[in-house]
């Protein structure tokens, strides 16, 4: 197995046995760069010989919100002398947690690079950084290829990763499955927080409010307000589906006002923090504050 990388820095890390993924330790990188099982460089030559290649680099959007995919068109345009009948390549999210990137695309992408013989299906990413009870391995993994014969090639090569591989009927949707799941996350992340709002006005202690809707069994899940949204997928994903949207003539109202709603948390959180240190008689400006979480 080998990693491709234009970070010489990662590279050097990676092949010192130094994991910079915070999921993946150390010692078990060390141990399959030891076995001769794993080396990263920069050379696309090291592909020739690879039957299957996972293109994972971040897709962020630009100025404009508008899909930046300058990283998968660079990635194919090396890969693509190197391709042999017998492969399989697919765009997926990568495992590294910098932000703001995601490798999401909007759907259609990996169609649209297939018809150049570049890309065969689409396997979105789904970690939880830190989670110690759904790893990489026991998480579900979705999967769409461009035919038939590219599905199961992807499943049986997944299926030797993963516990459960799902495989649908092709890039497109698995492509929209990544996106669906992060603009679910960011939608109620903002309707809490809109509710957070609202309950300073109102002298509720909405946590408490929570913590009571939690009891239910049914039909509620919790989310918790905070200073917007985080992560590399969340503040990005729902801007590939309405930039997409805008090429059938439909506009995404809840992903539109959801990403209102949480731009503007950040600005309510220095605003408390000004009337904190106001009640203690001190600015603002000058002050030395800690942030957690």
């Amino acid at each position: 197995m080998v990693g491709l990388d234009v970070d010489e820095r990662k590279i050097a890390a990676l092949n010192a046995s130094r994991s910079y993924i915070q999921d993946v330790d150390s010692a078990d990188l060390a141990a399959v760069v030891r076995a001769g099982r794993f080396v990263a460089g920069s050379d696309y030559d090291l592909l020739s010989d690879a039957d299957a290649i996972f293109i994972c680099v971040p897709t962020p959007f630009d100025a404009m919100k508008a899909p930046d995919l300058i990283y998968i068109e660079q990635a194919a345009q090396g890969i693509a002398p190197r391709l042999h009948a017998a492969r399989w390549s697919s765009c997926k999210a990568p495992p590294t947690p910098e932000p703001p990137r995601s490798s999401s695309c909007d759907p259609g992408r990996v169609r649209a690079q297939g018809r150049r013989r570049l890309l065969s299906g689409f396997s979105p990413e789904r970690i939880n950084p830190g989670d110690k009870q759904f790893t990489v391995e026991n998480t579900p993994k979705v999967v769409g290829g461009l035919t038939p014969r590219c599905a199961e090639l992807a499943r049986s090569l997944l299926a030797q990763l993963f516990a459960h591989v799902h495989v649908v009927s092709s890039p497109r949707t698995a492509e929209m499955t990544k996106l669906l799941e992060n603009i679910y996350r960011s939608v109620n992340i903002a309707l809490v927080n809109e509710l957070a709002l609202l309950s300073e006005r109102m002298g509720i202690d909405l946590w408490e409010v929570i913590e009571a809707a939690k009891t239910k069994p049914f039909g509620f899940m919790p989310f918790y307000p905070g200073p917007g949204v985080g992560g590399h997928c969340i503040p990005v994903d729902p801007y590939y589906l309405s930039w997409k949207a805008r090429e059938y003539d439909f506009y995404t109202k809840f992903i539109e006002l959801a990403a209102e709603v949480n731009q503007a948390m950040p600005y309510h959180v220095v605003e408390l923090a000004a009337e904190a240190l106001g009640r203690q008689g001190k600015p603002l400006a000058g002050a030395h504050v800690v942030v957690l979480g």
